[in-house]
């Protein structure tokens, strides 16, 4: 998928915060206290996704707006 962007700063954004969670995770895991390293880990995998594949009513314009321009403007022009 495509990516514009505000779509890619919105991602360094989140990653920006769940690096951090993810070396203390990691961190936890390497001193020996597994369920709390584990934790922050998933923690941190989550935030990434969520951030990834969770649709908000911000997005549900956008979304609508990209439909309805792919399906008006055809990409076989042949002029082009």
């Amino acid at each position: 998928m495509a990516r514009g962007i505000v779509g890619t700063l919105q991602l360094l954004g989140t990653v920006v915060l769940a690096a951090p969670l993810a070396l203390l995770g990691v961190q936890f895991l390497l001193s020996g206290r597994e369920l709390t390293g584990a934790l922050f880990v998933v923690l941190a995998a989550a935030m990434i996704a969520l951030e990834e594949y969770l649709t908000t009513p911000q997005d549900v314009p956008a979304k609508a707006a990209e439909r309805a321009v792919g399906s008006v403007v055809d990409d076989d022009d042949p002029d082009r």
